[in-house]
């Protein structure tokens, strides 16, 4: 999406950034609501528990999503010696949230399917289902690698989990986020395209799995 569009097609633009904004609010509730019922308050205490997405936008974030597409929201602060669970209640607060992504891509494909051929391609709420799909599939993605702050590194502490891995565990957490920075500038400074090499393939998966492929490209070649 090309910020243009704010003033050549500025509906196309709303439906972009509400679907960023739904996207990116239901992965943050699912954090503090998983959070909350393993028995940590945090996220509660602190207004995290809504779907409202002021209490879930970075400014910044969002900033850098519209104007060089790659963005965050306000992560989800958790106590994790609360949780019910010791060793996996940071993994499932953390999975929460691609698992969120994943049903709100999900029911966008179904609706697709299902309303596009009546409505057409060019009907505003195929447009926002066909941005949803596509923006969910690349946030549940991305937030399945294995770095800091990502949600997949959760799992990768919780194997780690025990004095026997401490200083293997110490370095994912201390050293997994310059990882991610450095891969986030070769793309974006020089233009490698490495999270494409991962992102490109899974997310063609899930439209061939869904079986809206066609439907989104009849739609995103009117934008």
């Amino acid at each position: 999406m090309n910020l243009t569009y704010l003033f050549s097609d500025p509906l196309i633009f709303i439906m972009w950034l509400a679907s960023i904004l739904a996207a990116l609010s239901f992965h943050e509730f699912s954090h503090a609501l998983t959070a909350t019922l393993l028995g940590d308050n945090t996220a509660k205490q602190m207004g995290r528990l809504t779907l409202n997405p002021l209490a879930h936008i970075d400014v910044y974030g969002l900033l850098a999503l519209v104007f060089v597409h790659f963005g965050w929201g306000k992560p989800v602060p958790f106590n994790p010696n609360n949780l019910r669970f010791k060793k996996w209640g940071g993994f499932l607060v953390g999975f929460a949230g691609p698992c969120s992504n994943l049903f709100l891509l999900s029911v966008s494909g179904l609706l697709i399917r299902s309303l596009q051929p009546s409505l057409g391609n060019t009907n505003l709420l195929i447009v926002f289902l066909g941005f949803s799909f596509m923006i969910n599939s690349a946030l549940m993605l991305f937030n399945l690698l294995p770095f800091p702050p990502l949600d997949g590194s959760k799992l990768v502490i919780a194997l780690l989990h025990g004095p026997k891995w401490a200083r293997a565990r110490f370095a994912v957490e201390q050293y997994g986020q310059f990882v991610l920075l450095g891969i986030l500038l070769l793309d974006i400074v020089l233009g490698l395209g490495l999270l494409s090499l991962f992102l490109d393939p899974a997310i063609s998966r899930l439209i061939s799995y869904f079986g809206v492929g066609e439907a989104l490209t009849g739609v995103f070649s009117n934008i």
